[in-house]
């Protein structure tokens, strides 16, 4: 996992930042990290935006209620490190690009996730790329604003374990 630029006007594809659809850039903990996944995009992708299984590869997450579709407007119910959390999909640009957020215990938080091919083939002769995953997230709140520090770590602990799963899973199904 590698690190990102923590405050960067600009989203994770380079576009300037939209409400709703961007990490709060002035939220106290905003965390960046990213992967690379030897698996082709389709495959990262597809395991990625299964909501409703994402309790079978992630370990971190106990339950998920999703009843789809993959759109603005839907909700999912997930449990995960003891929080129960309603998130709202915002954006959705297939294969590429997938935000979501909302309010839980106190902490309003904003994921982006972006999946990109690099120019690197997987495996032997398939014309598959790797794919770089990039996540990031925001937290703002009043239970952030008291423990800054401790909530960034936290933060950046699971994202850095949902990326690992995420390759490994991917890369396994691959």
């Amino acid at each position: 996992m590698t690190a990102e630029n923590p405050r960067n006007p600009r989203n994770a594809n380079n576009a300037p930042n939209t409400p709703g659809h961007s990490v709060d850039e002035d939220a106290p903990v905003v965390v960046r990290l990213s992967t690379t996944v030897d698996a082709p995009l389709a495959t990262v992708w597809a395991l990625h935006t299964d909501i409703g299984s994402w309790a079978d590869w992630n370990t971190d997450i106990e339950s998920v209620d999703f009843d789809g579709p993959l759109a603005p407007g839907a909700s999912f119910r997930w449990l995960t490190h003891g929080l129960d959390i309603t998130s709202t999909i915002r954006e959705v640009v297939s294969g590429e690009r997938i935000v979501w957020g909302g309010p839980a215990h106190g902490i309003e938080g904003v994921h982006v996730w972006t999946f990109e091919e690099s120019g690197e083939q997987t495996g032997e002769a398939t014309g598959e790329r790797t794919v770089t995953v990039r996540t990031e997230e925001s937290w703002a709140g009043a239970p952030v604003e008291e423990r800054p520090d401790e909530m960034r770590e936290a933060l950046r602990q699971s994202l850095e374990s949902w990326l690992s799963r995420l390759r490994s899973e991917a890369e396994r199904r691959a």
